[in-house]
């Protein structure tokens, strides 16, 4: 998939909105596909809070961000729960052999 520069999405959007032309006519010209153009449409109509129905780049990229954020916490307690085992096994708190790992 060739990712194309936001710059180029949103004038294609542009000219898709205009409404002069079908979707497939301005592909055409663009040599993107019409599913490109009507999901570039959808988000230019989202980005100007037409519409509610879908998420804004910003909302994505703060998801993302979001979703990076707690792999690290899950790690991070996982590494804690670990040395919280070894730590009571070290002080005779948990027997050896126990499958509390």
């Amino acid at each position: 998939m060739k990712a194309h520069p936001k710059e180029f999405r949103e004038h294609v959007a542009r000219i898709a909105r205009t409404g002069n032309r079908r979707l497939a006519e301005v592909a055409a010209e663009f040599q993107v596909s019409t599913d490109s153009v009507r999901r570039w449409v959808n988000q230019a109509v989202l980005d100007e809070g037409v519409r509610k129905d879908g998420i804004t780049p910003d909302e994505r990229k703060e998801l993302r961000r979001l979703r990076r954020e707690n792999r690290r916490v899950r790690m991070e307690r996982d590494i804690l729960a670990e040395a919280a085992v070894w730590f009571a096994r070290e002080s005779g708190l948990l027997p050896p052999g126990s499958s509390n790992t």
